[in-house]
């Protein structure tokens, strides 16, 4: 159904994540750009997404590719203008896009100016809203604690005084150029409510939170125990944080969401950020991060439902993201689990393995309980771009690893558009520069233009599914139920007679009993669901007999 005048969108809209980098090059320097968006807003409409999350445009030295905001109230150059920005909101609103922009809470640039200021001096008061803190041992040359940044490395780095002396060490739980804030400091709360509101007031409709469960931190600064509750992460003093967005944003009219970036493992404690004082909803990690099993996904869905269930929080379903390898990649190689200590640089996979099970997946995603996420690129069938020359990347996780981690460049190469040589129509034909990373010759056969009016095509695919989703009243935000079937088999009921079924085995298996086949991710043999192939059906009762294995 749309969402466009529910104050509720957020528990069944469809999202469409733009990384600006990489979306769409307007004044051809080989890098995305606010105009390049506005130009490419109706491809949106025309998907029929429901909203567009942009990951963060401030301006930022892109230590972290934009992660390390120097300043949360303007765009960086590089994208545009403050003013274009308000004229991109505007633009979507016209088409009944809403628009959700990223708020990185947790650090900041080291290009920002209370950080400059507290660098100035040791008795700067901007000092109290960071981490410094003296060193260990008696000349304080021993970094304060061992933590370990999930970027890898240490996590904290010594200063030097104005007058050459060696000063206190700050945190950064991620790379040095990205120190954290002290959120115990209330002019570090008071800030950071203000720049909700500057965004807010623009008509952003949704702020989702970058690194969630991090911002508070134990003062005592204890080790990290090898297991067990971390002194960083998911601390109970997170929570009146965003019980005071929560009442920020319920001030606004129109359904404002907060959605959070929330990785951890226990199912109690992510459903406690969704509590209906704080977060709208998070990010369903487990699901993207799933194995490509039947037993495995079912377990991941009842367990996701079940968690969010006491909290009437809406679940989110996502496949792919900026910082995970796309998963036409992950679902063609024989281990189709993703977590950041598992990229597989050099494991070869099978592209039509994995697009063929990337289609069938995304009519398990788009018909599961809640709200839907796609990132840009995956309506094409994307794949992870693995042979990027190792001069050209530039994301700090490679280098921070000792270049084992390959890094998230490769789902981040900029989108192609149309024509059968790069930059596929990412920048003008007449651009100065090259796309900041280099876009695979093979693509000329994922471009948006090639695949337009081919039915056969994931993009097709895509709005087709995101069509009946729209029409069909019981998709999105309803309940669901389990049919019977084979172990290999996934068979669930969305509405009176709507019915998915994915094929995760090795053999076809026999369509239920049904009225009309509304869609299906790959051709069907007679009455036969093919391997790796999903199908939306409608029935004409509750009870359609469980198909057996042909």
């Amino acid at each position: 159904m749309s969402t466009a005048d529910d104050p509720r969108w957020w528990r069944s809209a469809l999202i469409y994540q733009i990384y600006p980098r990489s979306f769409a090059d307007a004044n051809g320097d080989g890098i995305g750009d606010l105009a390049g968006i506005r130009q490419r807003l109706a491809y949106l409409a025309d998907l029929g997404v429901d909203a567009v999350w942009f990951s963060p445009w401030y301006p930022s030295p892109m230590a972290d590719a934009g992660y390390d905001v120097s300043d949360y109230r303007d765009i960086d150059p590089v994208f545009g203008t403050l003013a274009e920005a308000e004229e991109l909101i505007a633009d979507a609103h016209r088409l009944d896009l809403r628009v959700i922009i990223d708020v990185v809470p947790n650090h900041c640039s080291d290009a920002h100016p209370w950080f400059q200021a507290a660098l100035a001096s040791p008795d700067a008061p901007e000092r109290e809203l960071f981490w410094f803190h003296p060193g260990r041992g008696p000349d304080g040359s021993q970094k304060p604690t061992d933590w370990v940044s999930p970027f890898g490395g240490d996590t904290w780095t010594r200063t030097t005084n104005p007058d050459g002396t060696p000063g206190d060490w700050y945190l950064h739980l991620f790379a040095p150029q990205q120190p954290d804030f002290n959120w115990d400091h209330p002019r570090v709360r008071a800030e950071f409510e203000d720049i909700l509101r500057f965004w807010l007031d623009r008509g952003v409709d949704g702020i989702r939170i970058d690194s969630a469960a991090m911002l508070a931190k134990d003062p005592a600064l204890p080790e990290a125990p090898p297991e067990g509750p971390s002194p960083f992460i998911d601390l109970d003093a997170v929570h009146e944080i965003y019980r005071s967005w929560r009442r920020l944003a319920d001030q606004y009219p129109g359904g404002r969401a907060l959605i959070g970036e929330v990785w951890l493992p226990d199912h109690q404690r992510f459903a406690d950020y969704l509590r209906p004082d704080e977060l709208h909803a998070a990010f369903n990690f487990d699901f993207l991060g799933c194995a490509w099993d039947a037993a495995a996904l079912r377990a991941c869905i009842d367990t996701t439902l079940a968690a969010h269930a006491p909290v009437d929080a809406p679940a989110t379903w996502v496949l792919s993201n900026h910082d995970v390898t796309r998963h036409v990649t992950r679902y063609g190689r024989e281990d189709t689990t993703f977590s950041f200590a598992a990229k597989r640089e050099g494991v070869p996979s099978d592209l039509e393995l994995g697009t063929r099970r990337a289609r069938a997946a995304a009519l398990l995603s788009l018909s599961l309980p809640g709200a839907a996420y796609v990132y840009q690129g995956e309506e094409l069938g994307l794949w992870e771009v693995e042979d990027i020359p190792r001069e050209l990347l530039q994301d700090p996780m490679h280098f921070r690893s000792g270049g084992v981690d390959p890094g998230r460049d490769g789902c981040r190469v900029p989108l192609p558009w149309s024509g059968e040589t790069p930059p596929f129509g990412f920048s003008p034909d007449d651009a100065s520069a090259a796309p900041w990373l280099p876009q695979p010759a093979d693509w000329k056969d994922r471009t948006a233009q090639a695949q337009a009016g081919d039915d056969r095509s994931m993009l097709e695919l895509y709005r087709a599914a995101i069509a009946i989703r729209r029409a069909e009243p019981a998709l999105g935000d309803g309940a669901m139920s389990w049919l019977p079937v084979p172990d290999d088999v996934l068979a669930y009921r969305r509405s009176p007679r709507f019915v998915c079924l994915v094929n995760l085995s090795g053999t076809p298996v026999p369509l239920p009993p049904h009225t009309e086949r509304l869609l299906s991710s790959g051709p069907l043999e007679d009455d036969l669901l093919p391997p790796d192939t999903a199908v939306w059906l409608l029935t004409a009762d509750e009870t359609p007999t469980a198909p057996d294995p042909a």
